[in-house]
Parts: C-alpha cells; sequence; structure tokens
C-alpha cells in the first residue's frame, strides 16, 4: 500500500461523512442538534477514559517506576499548557478556522461564523489527538501498513456526521489539520523509523486522554478548555519519559 493512503482515505470519509450530516443537521431541530452534540461528548469522555488508561501501562511503569507516569502526565500537561498559552495556539487555531471559513463560506452573521469555527475546532481536536492518529500515522510511515488509519477512517467518518449535524461545514474545514498531522507523523515515522520506544508511546497516548477530556467537557458545555493550548503536551510527554528513564 502507497505510504499515504490511510490519510487519504481518512480525509474521504470525513468530507463523506460531514456532506451526510449537514444534510441530516438542516432538517434536525435545534434541540435535536444539541442532543447529539451531548452524545459527542459522552462518547468523547468514554474515548478519553480508555486512552487515558495508558498511564497504567506497564511498559511505562517498568521503564520510569511506578510513581512517576502520573507525574509524567502531569508535568506534561503543565508545561505543555504554558507553553501552548505562551504561543497562542488556540487563538491561532480560530483563526485560522475564521480564515478558512471566509475563503470557504464567504461573510456570514456572527452566529454562523462562530458555529464554522467551533466545528473546525473541535472535529480538529477530536480526529487529531486520539492514540490511532499518533499509532496509525507512525505505523504507516515505517512501512507497517494502514491497518490503524483504516479504521480511524472509518470512526471519525461516523463522528463527522454527528459533528457536521451539529457544528456544519466547519467540521469539513478540520481535514486541513488532518492532513497536516497525520501526514507530519506518517512523513516522520518514513523518515526516523522506530521513533518513539513503548514507554513513550504509552505517556503520549495518557496525555492524549487527558486532552480529549477537555474536548469532551467542551462538547458537553462544562467548560470551554483551551485544548489546542494544551496540544504541547503530547511533545513534552516523551521528553519528560526519556529525562525520568535517563535519570534511573
Amino acid at each position: 500500500m502507497v505510504v499515504g493512503t490511510g490519510t487519504l482515505v481518512n480525509v474521504v470519509t470525513v468530507l463523506l461523512g460531514c456532506g451526510i450530516g449537514v444534510l441530516l443537521g438542516n432538517r434536525l431541530p435545534v434541540r435535536t442538534r444539541d442532543l447529539v452534540t451531548d452524545g459527542l461528548g459522552l462518547v468523547t469522555l468514554l474515548i478519553a477514559a480508555t486512552s487515558a488508561m495508558a498511564v497504567l501501562s506497564p511498559d511505562l511503569s517498568g521503564a520510569v517506576g511506578d510513581a512517576a507516569p502520573m507525574l509524567i502526565v502531569l508535568g506534561a500537561v503543565l508545561v505543555g499548557g504554558i507553553t501552548g498559552s505562551l504561543l497562542g495556539l488556540e487563538q491561532g487555531v480560530e483563526r485560522l478556522g475564521a480564515w478558512v471559513q471566509r475563503r470557504l463560506v464567504g461573510s456570514g452573521s456572527s452566529a454562523d461564523r462562530a458555529r464554522f469555527v467551533e466545528g473546525f475546532v473541535v472535529a480538529s481536536l477530536v480526529f487529531c489527538t486520539g492514540p490511532l492518529t499518533i499509532l496509525g500515522s507512525l505505523q504507516e510511515g515505517l512501512g507497517d501498513g494502514a491497518d490503524q488509519l483504516l479504521l480511524k477512517s472509518a470512526l471519525d467518518g461516523f463522528a463527522a456526521i454527528a459533528f457536521a449535524a451539529a457544528f456544519g461545514w466547519g467540521v469539513a474545514a478540520s481535514v486541513i489539520t488532518v492532513v497536516t498531522v497525520q501526514g507530519s507523523l506518517t512523513l516522520l515515522g518514513a523518515v526516523l523509523g522506530d521513533v518513539l520506544p513503548a514507554a513513550q508511546l504509552a505517556a503520549v497516548t495518557a496525555t492524549g486522554g487527558v486532552l480529549l477530556v477537555g474536548v469532551a467537557l467542551r462538547l458537553l458545555r462544562i467548560r470551554e478548555i483551551a485544548v489546542a493550548d494544551l496540544l504541547p503536551a503530547l511533545l513534552v510527554a516523551p521528553l519528560l519519559t526519556t529525562l525520568v528513564v535517563a535519570l534511573r
């Protein structure tokens, strides 16, 4: 299979799902669309919990000790959050969403713009912070096939239907983020080989689960957490793991 096929299929399924979701969403009352968003928030919370359980991975505890995994995730979230906040990542993602909205849709009401940007931001975070994004992209880059990305594509396609029913065409614009993130990880895997040992990968997965909790709280309208500002935590987690391993 040609390298990059998994990401290409992922883009197609998201666009197809978004098209179906927009058609459905226009026919659903606001109360039903809000319920769909709540359902997505609950499912995202479930996915986040399963990902965060990687903090209990034997590979991670075996490499850094039993007490360190929680501290590594905590440190990654704190350092990553501070870094992302200083860099203004959340504002940058929102500005990108607004720019895409102007290019693709043109002028519209402030409510339409806000809905488009929210759909873009939330869909980008959900599609690009899960463990299958990291594992699948690296696996494809290593030449081990695109099985995980194909599975992710199917899941993202169904999620795109629900997201688009609630947020509209902003969800389709998230393919820009999907191509950028997954393409970069696939290229990284192809160039550098086995990039992340099992312990570092578990730390990244657990940290990604924590970030998905933030996305779920956002979908459930409990708290507007600036999850994009926390994205550097995914880079900090393996670095902290490597540091702890070196100091043991």
